[in-house]
């Protein structure tokens, strides 16, 4: 097995000296590297490609943040982690674009290995090095240009109501996971992992959400100029298949953190795709003129040119921003369930929840229709459930907009 290249940065020798002693039975598992400053870790970093590193925050000369900018601009391959111990708010902010995660001082050992570990192991879902470069590259995503635009006017109001803040996030997939990314660091200490926007906007508050807005810019507005793909209908889709994840878990009796993973996983599952749309739109277009052509999924195709799928890459940036293990798995394989699924979990929810919108919502001449994998449901014990969820699924697809959404499978295919 080849050992993973991680290399951890600190000004203070005691703190690497207690890492170098307390991770050292991970030796077999990763080649580690250890600098003291931000000039000596882009020089080791000049002769050794890194897959992942860690930094402190406040450091002399190079701060924390601006050594993982330049990491992010020499190796964008290399997931980027805060470890620090300052609480400065101000500093944690800054550190929101190129840090892919951010976790506290004091940090016992073990979490600081579950942390490292499950960020080198999400790269197994981009086996491309250009699309695993790209993706560790990306800071933040591109929200619908309506939402964007009520978020800015609510912010620049002179009273914001966090209500309609937490309404509008909840609404845009790329919000909605970048607000995840941030509440869920260890640096706001939250007792369990946060899966509902409206909870995250809640818990940070309208000051934090406001300088994240209106002064790191961390969200930007989609262009839908000269797009031949209609983004609106990949985001209608994403909010009713969310919906429906969570009521199918509901009528399931599954408990809060299941119905709330179920949510959030329906709301990203399909994220990848924004990224393959963004960043190869060329190519892109050429996939979705194979889906027309062929009669083919658009999973398949994606396969074939990219060496991967939208649910692949949008499980790999989702597990670089920390989302919780079961959340990311169910974005990955929401099209092929078998691998994993023992029960009822967030991966059937979204895998069923996908399927009924589609074939309730989702107008798509240009290939078959999906339905369940023969036997699947049978094995888990789920055999009777389609009927039961399918009227869910009415009720809810008999709210959407259908003058805005009825085509938009047509233009870009959301299975």
């Amino acid at each position: 097995m080849t050992r993973k290249a991680v290399l951890f940065v600190d000004d203070e020798d005691k703190v690497l000296k207690g890492l170098k002693r307390s991770l050292s039975d991970m030796r077999g598992e990763w080649k580690m590297f250890f600098a003291h400053s931000g000039q000596e870790a882009l020089e080791i970093m000049a002769s050794q490609a890194m897959d992942a590193v860690v930094s402190d925050m406040k450091m002399p000369g190079m701060d924390g943040a601006e050594l993982l900018d330049r990491v992010k601009a020499l190796q964008p391959r290399a997931a980027r982690i805060v470890l620090s111990g300052y609480s400065d708010l101000d500093l944690v902010l800054k550190a929101v674009m190129p840090a892919h995660q951010y976790i506290t001082k004091p940090c016992d050992t073990e979490t600081l290995k579950e942390v490292v570990q499950r960020t080198l192991k999400i790269q197994e879902y981009a086996h491309s090095q250009v699309i695993r470069s790209l993706i560790s590259s990306i800071d933040s995503l591109p929200t619908a240009p309506e939402l964007f635009a009520q978020l800015t006017a609510e912010l620049h109001s002179k009273d914001p109501s966090l209500a309609r803040v937490a309404k509008i996030v909840s609404q845009d997939v790329a919000m909605s996971a970048k607000i995840l990314k941030l509440v869920n660091s260890s640096f706001f200490g939250f007792c369990r992992h946060i899966s509902s926007p409206n909870q995250a906007v809640t818990l940070l508050g309208i000051n934090i959400i406001r300088a994240l807005v209106l002064t790191l810019h961390v969200f930007s507005s989609f262009s839908m100029e000269k797009r031949l793909f209609a983004i609106k209908g990949l985001w209608d889709h994403c909010i009713r298949v969310s919906s429906l994840a969570k009521k199918i878990a509901e009528a399931e009796g599954a408990d809060r953190q299941t119905c709330d993973d179920c949510f959030i996983a329906g709301l990203l599952h399909d994220v990848g795709k924004l990224i393959l749309a963004v960043r190869f739109t060329g190519q892109y277009e050429s996939v979705l003129a194979e889906v027309r052509r062929e009669n083919r999924p658009p999973w398949q195709v994606e396969s074939e040119v990219f060496d991967a799928t939208h649910a692949e890459v949008g499980a790999y940036l989702m597990g670089l921003w920390g989302l919780s293990g079961t959340v990311v798995e169910a974005i990955a394989f929401h099209h092929a369930p078998c691998v994993l699924a023992k029960g009822f979990s967030p991966l059937i929810g979204v895998y069923a929840a996908n399927i009924l919108d589609h074939r309730l919502c989702v107008i798509n001449k240009h290939y078959a229709r999906q339905d369940f994998e023969p036997g699947l449901l049978e094995r888990l014990g789920l055999a009777k459930k389609p009927q039961e969820w399918e009227e869910i699924a009415e009720k809810i697809c008999s709210l959407k907009d259908e003058p805005e959404s009825a085509g938009a499978g047509s233009n870009l295919p959301d299975n």
